[in-house]
């Protein structure tokens, strides 16, 4: 479909000025890594308010920057973000991202100073690809074990540890003039749900969910710039809408109650607990009613943008959507624009150390023998997630890279015939040490099962957790490669990258 068959501003009737106010309301994902599709150019023109990037979008440093300014040369004001969390969360690998690792393992570390000494690097590496706003730092608390989403991309489960964090990692990233984004507001750590697959709930009375407010009211202390809402319903605060439709979480409570008066931008619409619920289009109306200034559209599909502009529009037209709201929201988008939508011209170095520094402190240990070399590794961890790219990193290869002797079996699925698979792992292994490592088989119980199988046969062997602590011998605390090379230099009793 055209877009010249969707709405024109004569077409709707309205103002060309609440037109391009509209159009400030929305973020838009797009296909392709070496051009600006036509579609997106009249989304622009008409006063789109930013684009989301992801690795679709991205080959490599100087492939992005021509593609961020192409797009700031349709219209200066253009925000141009991406997700950027660090660990095993990001798009920017191909563009030679800084490994630091995720903000669990960060707050294991407990160095506000060094968690902004990671946000720095994330943050100038940004500017140099003219990307100036981030959805990040996660501000969620986990505290649920099947939690399936938040886990080590949050600071932990202590609000105030995540507090502080969060204060390092959101003036670090603003000393850069990089936009950053606290989210899912009101939290998403006590759900049983990954709202990317369905509607997440949070059953929780309000007196314990008051305790995962204090890292967003942390986070606006900071003066963070941007806030992103939860799709996930709390019976304590609206039992019928989650948060991101609902007036009185968005509206009462953070904006009313938390004093937040910076850009509130949803999660994105086509997650199934918006789009199987109530439609991409029905949400992006809904949201903004409720008090959202920008809904984000990351699918790159751009007919779905679309329609959800031209739901929008006809809002306005008909008198569902008020005007007032719509201009309120594209102020608050016009005035972070004023201060983000502009790449320095300078970026000053960062410290390319600071993610490995940090992995290396994090790494727990009990029982780990002072070296085991030439090992035969098992590393089994789940694909990765669709929606956040995490790069399939495998344990490996950082063991390899320290101790050249390594053998080993990556698995990133149920296999077909797991006996078959453990007899063979066990014939390749010999008399070598054994190394298992899971990433939250609690989640994923083929997991449990192949490393229960190896264990019974070798219970020598040493476990190793690479996501949230589960009885093993050593944890990283995270998948990124820095966190792998960490628990990859513990086991094989190098420190620093040397013979210890």
């Amino acid at each position: 479909m055209s877009p010249f068959e969707h709405a024109s501003p004569r077409s709707t009737g309205l103002p060309v000025d609440l037109d391009e106010a509209a159009h400030r309301c929305l973020v838009a994902g797009f296909d392709g890594a070496t051009s600006v599709p036509d579609t997106l150019k009249e989304l622009i023109d008409r006063g789109l308010g930013g684009v989301i990037l992801f690795t679709r979008n991205v080959r490599d440093a100087r492939q992005v920057r021509r593609l961020t300014d192409e797009l700031r040369a349709i219209r200066p004001d253009l925000l141009v973000a991406i997700d950027n969390e660090g660990g095993g969360i990001g798009h920017l690998a191909g563009a030679g991202a800084p490994d630091v690792p995720g903000s669990y393992a960060l707050g294991v570390a407990d160095d506000p100073n060094l968690t902004a000494r990671c946000a720095d690097a994330l943050a100038g590496h940004l500017a140099t690809l003219g990307i100036t706003a981030s959805y990040a730092p996660v501000a969620d608390l986990q505290h649920r074990p099947d939690n399936p989403i938040v886990r080590t991309r949050s600071f932990g489960a202590d609000p105030e540890l995540a507090a502080r964090h969060l204060r390092a990692w959101i003036t670090a990233t603003e000393a850069r003039r990089i936009a950053s984004c606290a989210k899912h507001f009101p939290g998403h750590g006590g759900t049983a749900t990954d709202s990317h697959h369905g509607m997440a709930v949070d059953p929780r009375p309000y007196d314990e969910l008051r305790a995962d407010l204090e890292p967003f009211r942390a986070a606006i202390a900071a003066g963070v710039p941007m806030l992103m809402s939860a799709h996930v319903v709390f019976p304590a605060l609206d039992p019928n809408r989650p948060a991101t439709l609902s007036r009185r979480v968005l509206g009462d409570l953070l904006r009313h109650d938390l004093g937040f008066d910076g850009v509130l931008v949803s999660d994105a619409l086509e997650m199934k607990a918006i789009a199987d619920q109530y439609g991409e289009a029905a949400g992006a109306r809904i949201a903004l009613a409720a008090g959202a200034d920008q809904v984000i559209v990351a699918v790159g599909d751009l007919n779905v943008t679309l329609d959800c502009r031209d739901a929008v529009l006809d809002a306005l037209r008909t008198g569902q959507l008020a005007e007032e709201r719509i201009e309120e929201a594209a102020g608050r988008v016009r005035r972070l624009a004023e201060r983000y939508a502009t790449p320095a011209s300078d970026v000053a170095d960062w410290d390319s150390g600071a993610g490995l520094d940090a992995a290396r402190r994090a790494v727990r240990s009990r029982g780990v023998p002072p070296a085991v070399r030439g090992a035969h590794v098992v590393d089994l961890f789940p694909p990765p997630h669709p929606a956040l790219n995490w790069g399939g990193e495998d344990l490996l290869t950082e063991i390899r890279a320290v101790d050249p002797t390594a053998t080993g079996t990556a698995v990133t699925g149920e296999p077909a015939d797991p006996a078959e698979l453990v007899d063979g792992m066990l014939r390749r292994c010999g008399s070598a040490p054994l190394v298992v490592a899971t990433c939250d088989a609690g989640l994923h119980p083929w997991q449990v099962r192949l490393r229960d199988a190896l264990l019974d046969r070798r219970p020598d062997a040493v476990r190793v957790d690479t996501g949230l602590p589960e009885g093993g011998a050593l944890c990283s605390y995270g998948r990124g490669r820095v966190n792998l090379r960490a628990v990859a230099e513990a086991l094989a009793g190098v420190t620093d990258g040397t013979d210890g």
